[in-house]
């Protein structure tokens, strides 16, 4: 799952080379921080947050085929 979210956000920000994912697994929940540079975080989060929504909703689709929940954090560092 985190290459999976990796390359997605890689492709939607301008500096690829900032994202830093930490992934943190539990029993039955993976949750991953993403870190983007600091002008880069609205285009992760998009308008109105529905970028983010959509990868959450894919993540969560992804998480649910392998009987686990996944949450995603954004920061911008």
């Amino acid at each position: 799952m985190k290459e999976f979210l990796e390359f997605i956000v890689r492709h939607l920000v301008d500096h690829p080379e900032l994202v830093v994912i930490d992934q943190v697994e539990a029993e039955t929940t993976v949750t991953f921080t993403l870190h983007v540079g600091p002008d880069e975080v609205g285009r992760v989060i998009g308008r109105i947050g529905r970028t983010a929504q959509a990868i959450r909703a894919l993540l969560a689709a992804v998480a649910a085929r392998q009987g686990r929940r996944a949450m995603v954090e954004i920061t911008g560092t």
